[in-house]
């Protein structure tokens, strides 16, 4: 049987069979249906995408850390040196290839190398390591004078963004991203003088590693920080200070700088990540006393209380 094709300005005049005016109906339909044509994409739901430092296992083996990344809901991980740990001197034992293999082993991959003992000015030759092991991401400290405040803290920042500029140049070479944290009592501490480092050091590849533990524990001031930095927050540190971290206390006092332990609300916090859609990593964090131990007694504790953590950000996230 042949029939006209009845198009959208009527009558065509092309004779077509039964099958082929069922095809031509079949697509009229399928783009018709098609969720693009009729209904807008459904944005994802924001989630914090985590890291696993090593140190939270003190100088535990790579080969015992490495399977708990994934435990963690991560897939990379954040390679401590001495003090805080001991991996990084670890790889360099076994050699980058036998640390690459133990990677894909156990399906994870290098995501940051955390150099705060090379400072900020010895970093090109540890950049070029983090780039052939497949890692994306150095953190470090600033370098220069402490307690300034005001004019002169704003110089100060200018000029270490100065002498940075060779070391964010093969950053940005290597398509690698320097992270500067705000530690206590250094040049980049003060929330003026990380807006002021952003602004005066441009790059896309360098910028703040924030842990509020080093700040004024106010979580409105925090998510206000936040939403200033914007994308110049490369790192996040979900680490609050608790009782502190210099003194020997009792594990219960200890563990109040973990996220839904101390009494810093991170609410306001995670709701300002969503508010500048950060997808950088988010790193559940403290330090114990004395450095370079587990935070707690076995693997499975440490990672089981990683997961505490995120579970709390989580529900944070929910009521923001």
């Amino acid at each position: 049987m042949r029939m006209r094709y009845w198009g959208r300005q009527g009558m065509t005049g092309q004779v077509c069979n039964r099958r082929e005016v069922c095809k031509l109906m079949a697509g009229t339909v399928a783009a018709a249906t098609l969720p693009s044509a009729r209904f807008p994409a459904t944005k994802p739901a924001f989630r914090l995408r985590y890291v696993l430092a090593s140190c939270m296992y003190g100088k535990t083996k790579l080969a015992e850390i490495l399977p708990e990344v994934r435990k963690i809901g991560a897939e990379h991980i954040d390679i401590w040196p001495s003090k805080h740990g001991n991996q990084r001197e670890q790889i360099e034992t076994m050699g980058h290839d036998k640390f690459a293999a133990l990677l894909k082993e156990h399906r994870v991959k290098l995501g940051i190398l955390t150099r705060y003992d090379l400072g900020p000015f010895r970093l090109q030759g540890e950049l070029g390591v983090l780039k052939k092991l497949g890692g994306a991401m150095i953190i470090c400290g600033a370098e220069g004078p402490r307690t300034l405040k005001g004019p002169e803290l704003k110089s100060a920042v200018k000029e270490f963004a100065e002498k940075m500029k060779p070391h964010i140049a093969v950053a940005e070479k290597l398509g690698l991203t320097i992270g500067i944290e705000n530690h206590s009592s250094s040049l980049i501490d003060s929330p003026d003088s990380q807006r002021w480092f952003v602004e005066l050091a441009p790059s896309k590849n360098v910028g703040i590693a924030l842990a509020p533990y080093h700040l004024a524990q106010d979580p409105e001031m925090i998510g206000k920080l936040i939403e200033q930095l914007g994308p110049r927050l490369v790192h996040f540190y979900a680490w609050q200070h608790g009782k502190g971290c210099h003194e020997k206390l009792p594990k219960q006092e200890e563990l109040l700088q973990m996220p839904g332990r101390g009494p810093m609300d991170f609410s306001p916090i995670v709701a300002a990540l969503r508010r500048i859609n950060y997808s950088a990593w988010t790193e559940i964090f403290m330090h114990p006393v004395p450095r370079g131990v587990p935070i707690l007694e076995t693997t499975a504790k440490v990672t089981a209380e990683i997961n505490r953590a995120g579970q709390y950000l989580q529900t944070c996230l929910r009521n923001a």
